[in-house]
C-alpha cells in the first residue's frame, strides 16, 4: 500500500467498455450511485433489484450515459427468485467482469425470508451466497474478474454463534446484532472464497468494501428506535457523507487496478466514518478460519448450493 495519501475520486475510474457488470440493490443509495458512475465510463450495467418498476426510475434518473443499464429483477430473499435471476442472465451475457455484492437492509425486526432463514442474514448474506456460487462459472470464464462484497464497520460487533445461527423462532433476536452478524459474515465469505480461489489459481480477485456512514436509505429501520432518535444529532454530523463518496470504495474495489484479492476499502477519515477511499483493517473475527469454513458448510447447506469452486451443484 502506497505511503502517499492521493484522493480516489470517480475521476480514476477506468474506462469501462465492453465489460460486463452486475449491481445488486442497484435502484438507489451505494447501488445506485456505483451503477451510475460505471455506466458513465461505458460498461454494460445490469441494475439488479427487487421492484423492477424502481429499477427502472432509476435508470430514468440517470438519463443519458456512455454505457448501458439494463434493469433486471432480483429478489435476494428468495432462492427461486435468485436461480430465475440467473437463468435470465446467462441467457444474455456470456461474460462477468464484476459482481458488487451491494444490496442489503439493515436493522429489521425479526422476520424470515420466503425460505425461512432470518431476513438480515437471507438478504445480506445468504442471498449474496448463492448469487456468487450459481455465477461462478462466468466469473471463471472472464479474464480478470472481480467479485465486491459491501460490508460495513458493524462487523467489528458482531459475534458468529452456529447453535443459535439464524435466531430460531426469534431467540435472542435484536435487529442490530443480527446486521452486525450479517456484516461479519460478509467479510469471512470473502476472505474464504479469496483462499479458495488462489488454492485453485483462478484469474478471480475477492474484495470487500464498506461506505463508512453514509446517508442512504438502508437506515430507515435504525430511525425508529430509541437509540437513534437520542444521539440522531451526532448521528447526523457523523454521516455527513454522501451515497456518492460511500459508493467510492466499493468501486475503487471493483476498479482499481492495484487492488488486491482479499483487501478490505473504507473510508480513511476518523474511526472510517468518511474521506478517502483506502485499503483499512478488519477486525479479528473476520479472519476466523475456523468460522469462515463452517459458515460455508452452513451457507450450502441452507441455500442448497453447493459452492465448491470447481464445479456449483444445486440441491
Amino acid at each position: 500500500m502506497s505511503t502517499i495519501k492521493e484522493k480516489w475520486t470517480s475521476d480514476n475510474i477506468p474506462d469501462l467498455d465492453g465489460k460486463v457488470i452486475i449491481v445488486t440493490g442497484g435502484n438507489s443509495g451505494l447501488g445506485f450511485e456505483t451503477v451510475k458512475l460505471l455506466a458513465q465510463k461505458g460498461a454494460e450495467v445490469v441494475l439488479a433489484c427487487r421492484s423492477v418498476e424502481k429499477g427502472e426510475a432509476a435508470k430514468s434518473t440517470i438519463g443519458k450515459i456512455k454505457g448501458q443499464i439494463t434493469v433486471m429483477k432480483l429478489d435476494l430473499a428468495s432462492l427461486e427468485n435468485i436461480k430465475e435471476f440467473v437463468n435470465r442472465f446467462k441467457a444474455k451475457y456470456k461474460r462477468l467482469d464484476i459482481l458488487f455484492n451491494n444490496a442489503g437492509i439493515m436493522t429489521t425486526p425479526y422476520g424470515l425470508t420466503k425460505d425461512g432463514l432470518e431476513q438480515q442474514q437471507g438478504v445480506n448474506h445468504f442471498g449474496h451466497f448463492a448469487l456468487t456460487a450459481l455465477l461462478f462459472d462466468l466469473l471463471k470464464a472472464t479474464k480478470g474478474s472481480r467479485v465486491v462484497n459491501t460490508s460495513s464497520t458493524a462487523h467489528k460487533f458482531g459475534k458468529m454463534d452456529f447453535s443459535n445461527l439464524l435466531y430460531e423462532n426469534g431467540k435472542g433476536y435484536t435487529p442490530m446484532n443480527a446486521y452486525r452478524r450479517s456484516k461479519l459474515e460478509n467479510l469471512l465469505f470473502t476472505y474464504e472464497m479469496q483462499r479458495r480461489i488462489e488454492k485453485e489459481g483462478f484469474d478471480i480477485k475477492v474484495l470487500a468494501a464498506h461506505p463508512g456512514t453514509a446517508r442512504t436509505e438502508i437506515g430507515r429501520y435504525a430511525e425508529k428506535q430509541l437509540w437513534f432518535k437520542l444521539f440522531k444529532p451526532l448521528i447526523m454530523l457523523a454521516t455527513h457523507h454522501s451515497a456518492y463518496d460511500g459508493a467510492l470504495s466499493q468501486i475503487r474495489a471493483g476498479v482499481d487496478a492495484d487492488a488486491k484479492g482479499g483487501e478490505y476499502y473504507g473510508p480513511d477519515g476518523f474511526m472510517e466514518q468518511k474521506g478517502n477511499p483506502v485499503v483499512v483493517k478488519s477486525n479479528e473475527a473476520s479472519h476466523n478460519e475456523q468460522d469462515a469454513e463452517q459458515l460455508w458448510i452452513e451457507s450450502e447447506k441452507l441455500t442448497g448450493v453447493t459452492f465448491d469452486i470447481q464445479k456449483i451443484t444445486i440441491n
